[in-house]
Order: structure tokens, then C-alpha cells, then sequence
């Protein structure tokens, strides 16, 4: 069954949370370098999975995008099933 989307912010933490418990977290190519360029782990991107604010979602490229972000670390996902989620990427706030 596909999934309903877009969440809204309540919905897409709490499903984030359960990806994060019980599900798969994969990294794009493009994410993986993002990261890289901003020293910014997968570590990193889900600690801000599991604590930062979810904005609602926007479409973009074919699916629906959430970003979570901390005050440091933003990181924008897009979920693949209901136990499955990409980093599509990510970046570190410049102050």
C-alpha cells in the first residue's frame, strides 16, 4: 500500500522516529557529498532526525521533501515506504 503524503510535520517526526527505531536510513550520492563538503556525519543527520523541528513538506523532483533541521544542521528527507527514508541532503546552518 502506498503511503499517504505529504505528512504533515507531526505525522512525518513520528514516522522519522519510527525509520530511525526500526526501519532503513540511506544516504544519496548527492547527500553523501553535501555532507562531506560541510563535515556533516550520518551520525549527525540522525541526531537531528530524532530531535530537530519538521517543516511541512514541499515537492520537489518527483516526491515529497521534509525538512528537519536543528539550529546547526539542516537535513531534507524523502520517504521511500514507511520503514525506509533517504538523506537527501544535508548542510551545516552558516552563522
Amino acid at each position: 500500500m502506498a503511503m499517504k503524503e505529504p505528512l504533515g510535520p507531526i505525522e512525518a517526526k513520528r514516522l522519522i522516529r519510527e525509520i530511525i527505531a526500526s526501519g532503513e536510513i540511506v544516504s544519496s550520492r548527492h547527500a553523501a557529498r553535501e555532507m562531506e563538503k560541510d563535515d556533516v556525519t550520518m551520525v549527525d543527520c540522525i541526531n537531528v532526525l530524532r530531535g530537530g523541528g519538521v517543516e511541512p513538506a514541499e515537492w520537489e523532483n518527483g516526491s515529497w521533501r521534509y525538512r528537519v533541521h536543528t539550529q546547526r544542521i539542516w537535513v531534507v528527507v524523502a520517504f521511500r515506504s514507511e520503514s525506509r527514508l533517504v538523506v537527501v541532503t544535508a548542510w551545516r546552518s552558516r552563522r
